[in-house]
C-alpha cells in the first residue's frame, strides 16, 4: 500500500509536494475503512480537488512519471534527446528550477508481505543523468530504516553496502548514469530491487483528461475477453451494477495482423426487445459514454483488486453520473471485495462526494496555483477544526481555497 508520495520541481510544482495516505488520528469518521498494516494506519483512497489548471493532473503525471521511469530506465542511453524521451518537465517559469533536478519519492508496503516491511525509495534526475537515488527498508518492529543503497553524482557516492558483495560488483560494472539502480538490480534478480520494481508494475493509471489516451482506453478489452464466455459474464455482472440493459456480448475476432491485440475484436452488445423475447444487437461503441468509460476502467480495476496495487485516475467523474462514481469508489471501501487493500487516487470536480457521510477529511486533497504559476498540494485535514463542517458548502464558498477566481464574462461590442 502507498503510504506517502513526495515530489519536487515537476511541471507546475516547483516546491516539494506531499500526498499522504496515512489516516489522521483526530478524524473518527469511517474508522472501519482504515487499514492497519506495518505499524501504519492507511487509507484506501484519496480524492484531489482544485480549479482547472491548478495542478491536479500534474500530481497524476508526477506519480506516473516515477512509475514509468522505474519500469523503463534501462532503455535510456547517452542520446542527446534524453529529456524529450523521458518526458521530464521541471518547473520552467524560474531560471533556477528549469535547470535543476526533479525529485520523486515513495513510502510503501508491499501487498500480502507477511513481514509488512516498509520501503522508502526515491530518485532525483535532471536532463543529463540520475543525480541521486536511494532505497531504505524498515521492518515492522523497527523504528529506523536500514540503508540498502545510496548514490549521489554530485559527491561521487555509490554506496551499495546493503547488498550482497557479488551483487555490488555486477551493478558497478553495468550501471549507466541514466539508469536507476532499482531497474538494473531487478534485471539482475536482486530481491530488494525486484520487489520495488514489481510494486510499481502493479499500479495502474487512467487519464480521461487526455484525448489521445482516451482513444486507447476506450479501445481496450479485458484479457481473454474475446475467447472466454466466463469473463464476458463477469463484465455483464459488473455493468449490471448501473445498467442492466446489456444481456450479453457478441464478439468477433478481426484477423488483421496490423491491429493491436486489444483492438482486434468487433463487439456487439445484446439487448432484449421490449415487445418480445427476441434480442437486438448494436455495436458496443454506440453504448452510452458512461457505459464505455466503465468498460474501459474494468481491466485495471480487476488488476489492482487482485494485486493490491494503486489505481490513479485523472478526471474520474468525467462522463459519469455522481452516483456511478460513488458506486465505483465503494468498491475500494468494501473489505469483502477489496481483500488485498488496493487503493484509489483520483482527481475530480464532483463536490457531491465531499458530503460528510461519504469521505473523511484526510481523504480530501486540494491543488491550488498562485499568481506566479506555482502549484501547491494540501489536505482538508490541515484545517484546524472540521468537527461541524459541511465540506462541500465550505469548499464552494472558498474557505479551503483551490477554487477558480471568476470574473463576469463581458458582452462583446456589436
Amino acid at each position: 500500500m502507498l503510504i506517502q508520495f513526495n515530489f519536487k520541481n515537476y511541471k507546475s510544482f516547483r516546491d516539494e509536494a506531499m500526498l499522504d495516505l496515512t489516516a489522521v488520528d483526530d478524524i473518527k469518521e469511517f474508522s472501519e475503512r482504515i487499514v492497519p498494516i506495518g505499524n501504519e494506519k492507511l487509507l484506501p483512497l484519496a480524492a484531489i480537488y482544485g480549479a482547472n489548471a491548478s495542478g491536479k493532473s500534474n500530481v497524476y503525471s508526477a506519480f506516473k512519471y516515477m512509475t514509468d521511469y522505474v519500469k523503463s530506465s534501462l532503455i535510456y542511453d547517452d542520446d542527446d534527446d534524453f529529456i524529450e524521451k523521458s518526458e521530464l518537465t521541471p518547473f520552467l517559469f524560474d531560471s533556477v528550477s528549469e535547470k535543476a533536478e526533479s525529485c520523486f519519492e515513495v513510502f510503501f508496503i508491499i501487498p500480502n508481505d507477511p513481514e509488512e516491511k516498509c520501503y522508502n525509495y526515491g530518485f532525483c534526475i535532471n536532463h543529463k543523468r540520475v543525480t541521486e537515488e536511494w532505497l531504505n527498508i524498515k521492518t515492522k518492529n523497527s523504528k529506523k530504516y536500514d540503508k540498502i543503497f545510496y548514490r549521489c553524482s554530485k559527491d561521487s557516492i555509490l554506496d551499495l553496502n546493503g547488498l550482497a558483495e557479488d551483487r555490488r560488483i555486477n551493478i558497478k560494472l553495468a550501471l549507466d548514469k541514466k539508469v536507476l539502480i532499482v531497474s538494473l538490480g531487478a534485471r539482475l534478480k536482486i530481491n530488494e530491487c525486484k520487489r520495488v520494481r514489481e510494486w510499481f508494475v502493479t499500479n495502474r493509471f487512467a487519464n480521461f483528461a487526455d484525448t489521445i489516451e482516451n482513444i486507447f482506453l476506450f479501445s481496450r478489452v479485458p484479457p481473454n475477453f474475446g475467447e472466454d464466455k466466463k469473463i464476458q459474464a463477469k463484465v455483464i455482472d459488473y455493468l449490471s451494477t448501473f445498467d442492466n440493459n446489456i444481456r450479453d456480448f457478441k464478439v468477433k475476432r478481426i484477423n488483421d495482423i496490423t491491429k493491436r491485440h486489444d483492438r482486434s475484436y468487433k463487439i456487439k452488445s445484446i439487448h432484449k426487445k421490449i415487445d418480445s423475447s427476441e434480442m437486438a444487437e448494436i455495436p458496443f461503441k454506440e453504448e452510452s459514454a458512461g457505459t464505455l468509460k466503465m468498460f474501459a476502467l474494468y481491466p485495471d480495476l480487476q488488476h489492482v483488486l487482485k494485486s493490491g496495487g494503486v489505481f490513479f485516475v485523472d478526471e474520474l467523474n468525467a462522463r459519469l453520473h455522481p452516483l456511478l462514481v460513488r458506486n465505483f469508489i465503494l468498491t475500494f471501501l468494501n473489505p469483502e471485495i477489496n481483500t488485498n487493500h488496493a487503493q484509489l487516487i483520483f482527481t475530480t470536480h464532483d463536490t457531491w462526494l465531499m458530503k460528510r457521510k461519504f469521505l473523511r477529511g484526510d481523504e480530501i486533497w486540494f491543488t491550488e496555483k498562485d499568481d506566479k504559476g506555482l502549484s501547491s498540494l494540501y489536505s482538508l485535514a490541515d484545517f484546524s477544526d472540521l468537527s461541524d463542517e459541511d465540506f462541500e458548502t465550505s469548499y464552494l464558498l472558498g474557505e479551503y481555497g483551490a477554487i477558480p477566481s471568476l470574473t463576469s464574462i463581458k458582452k462583446e461590442d456589436d
